[in-house]
């Protein structure tokens, strides 16, 4: 019954989630336990600190590439010798090793010895009942996960990562040569351009580099994203991670934008010396497991107490000791549940087809009683409390009259940034009139942009309007937006920012997210157009124009989810970045206490 109400009413919903986190979880437990590095070959270490150290020139000789990328005959030859840019994954088990897994515990041991004994005693019903009960719970759990592993190889079929790498003569490359390929496809040598929200595909060194910040949390577990450079802006480093111009396969680009060589690739890279070393390992027991072993090993020693104290005391004081042998045995398989193996694995076998029928693949029968033993579940709000459909409900000025310039400037934020253009930003496009959008876009030309990075929590491009000097149109988070205003549109007038003002912004936003609204701010700053490059320090004096505001309503099946989840006996934490205000309004529209909800300190707007 449990099961089935979980199935039916909360796992189609929560499974993308959970999986995500589970997942994050999995990777920290398998990298912790001492310092990465020193479980690195040091000829690979050495060799990332000299390619770290050559100068482009020497870069590109050592690696056998040019500044304009590899040809498609290089690049066969470098493959034949480098091999795939894949990563030692768990391999398929073979049917017979995998047949022994589900074989292998004390119990079943047990279970074979007595009946190999009975068999040898010449008792067949009784070696025929345990082995019949051994051989269905191995096959019963065989056939289950093996479908289950199958469905999952199927999937894992379905998804390819792509990285933009420079090919020339590649047919659908665009006018830089570019062309978007597969991430086991690149070889070393090969150019990869990399932009806001890309996975590093391989090990690289970065060429060329404009505000890139790079996330490399799970390979140092450090939080804050580092930024690279193409010459390096700090001294020796003790770990080649600590190198300002080397990045890493496993870790993605937060914000900027860069020109890498590829250095290394599969398990020739970082990750792929760490994971390595992870699948070397052996995997631990789940508490289920540990459970079993506890029990069978407590009849285990019941048996080798009782059997032989019987044997003694019959066999001394009747003196039949072949009489006194067969009555032991009886005492052992007496104190033998023969049927749990199978009933433990037919249940967990049931489980599995139920939330088979919900799309989730468990690929370890063991694996549902951790699931239903779970007491805490922590997710996130954006996708998983809410439907994850971000649609523009309002552009307006500062104090909530809706104002068509506002969305204009917001369009063209959105429009020329090259970073990633996330939900807010497709919200902006969808939501504009494409005529009045594109004449808009025949007026303004892309200049510069200011990528955007979680200290700043904003991000500005730079325009230039036809013999009328270049337009900075910065959006982002609310405070931070107006750290860097010093004027304020109200109709057609420009006035000072003071402190009364401010306070009423404040008021007029917060009640926005009260409506369970998430705020952007968007500014503007004409400049004379005498520069063609642009950095952070030009967003200042700011003219703040208004917000545009949008809606991520709550999916229609959370309330239930939640409602079930708190009838199991399992308490929801949310963990999230987004704003207090908005986050309080969604926690109250789904029926979850307020105090279940912890806010990050930073996030993006």
């Amino acid at each position: 019954m449990l099961f089935k109400r979980f199935g039916q009413r909360l796992l189609a919903f929560f499974d993308h989630g959970l999986s995500r986190h589970l997942r994050r979880q999995a990777i920290l437990e398998s990298l912790r336990g001492g310092s990465a590095r020193s479980h690195l070959p040091a000829d690979f270490v050495r060799q990332l600190t000299l390619v770290a150290k050559l100068d482009n020139d020497a870069l590109f000789q050592r690696f056998g590439s040019r500044a304009e990328g590899l040809d498609e005959a290089r690049v066969e030859a470098i493959r034949a010798r480098a091999g795939a840019n894949l990563v030692g994954q768990e391999k398929p088990v073979s049917p017979l090793r995998h047949l022994w897994w589900c074989y292998r515990n004390p119990f079943n041991l047990l279970l074979t010895l007595l009946a190999l004994v009975s068999w040898l005693t010449e008792d067949l019903k009784a070696a025929t009942v345990i082995g019949s009960m051994v051989l269905i719970s191995t096959l019963l759990r065989f056939v289950q996960e093996s479908r289950s592993n199958h469905a999952a190889e199927r999937l894992k079929s379905l998804v390819a990562n792509t990285a933009s790498v420079l090919r020339p003569g590649v047919p659908g490359a665009d006018r830089r040569g570019a062309v978007e390929i597969a991430f086991r496809d690149l070889v070393p040598g090969d150019l990869v351009l990399l932009s806001a929200g890309d996975m590093i595909p391989a090990d690289l060194r970065v060429l060329e580099a404009k505000d890139l910040f790079v996330s490399q949390a799970a390979l140092t577990g450090e939080s804050l994203p580092v930024e690279k450079f193409a010459l390096p802006r700090h001294g020796a480093a003790g770990s080649p991670l600590e190198l300002d111009n080397l990045c890493f396969m496993g870790t993605n680009v937060v914000s900027g934008s860069a020109r890498a060589l590829v250095v290394g690739t599969g398990e020739h890279t970082w990750f792929g010396n760490l994971a390595e070393r992870v699948l070397a390992s052996d995997r631990e027991p789940t508490a289920f497991q540990q459970g079993v072993n506890k029990v069978s090993w407590l009849l285990i020693r019941f048996m080798l107490v009782m059997a032989p104290l019987v044997l003694l005391i019959n066999g001394f004081t009747k003196g039949d000791w072949l009489e006194a042998s067969l009555f032991a045995l009886s005492i052992a398989v007496g104190l033998t549940p023969e049927m749990l193996p199978m009933i433990v694995t037919s249940t967990l076998a049931k489980g599995a087809v139920v939330l088979s029928r919900k799309k989730v693949i468990v690929k370890r029968l063991d694996a549902i009683q951790n699931f239903g033993a779970m007491d805490v579940l922590c997710t996130d709000k954006t996708g998983t409390l809410t439907q994850d459909r971000i649609v523009l409900e309002r552009h307006t000025d500062v104090f909530g009259t809706p104002c068509d310039a506002v969305l204009d400037d917001a369009w063209l934020n959105s429009h020329y940034q090259t970073g990633l253009k996330n939900l807010l930003d497709v919200a902006v496009l969808e939501h504009a009139d494409a005529g009045r959008m594109a004449r808009l876009g025949e007026r303004f030309a892309k200049v510069d942009e200011i990528p955007f990075d979680f200290q700043r929590r904003r991000m500005s491009v730079v325009v230039g309007e036809q013999d009328n000097g270049h337009r900075l149109v910065c959006k982002g988070a609310l405070e931070e937006v107006l750290e860097v205003c010093t004027r304020v549109r109200i109709g057609s007038d420009e006035v000072p920012l003071d402190a009364a003002l401010l306070a009423r912004i404040r008021q007029h936003t917060a009640s926005l997210n009260d409506d369970g609204l998430r705020v952007v701010a968007v500014a503007v700053r004409q400049l004379p157009g005498a520069r063609e490059q642009y950095r952070v320090a030009d967003e200042s004096d700011l003219l703040l124009t208004g917000y545009i505001a949008f809606l991520d309503p709550p999916r229609d099946s959370t309330a239930a989810a939640l409602k079930v989840l708190a009838e199991q006996g399992v308490e929801v934490k949310v963990l999230t970045g987004d704003n207090e205000r908005v986050t309080r309004r969604v926690c109250h529209d789904v029926g979850l206490p307020l105090k279940a909800c912890c806010w990050a300190a930073r996030s993006m707007p």
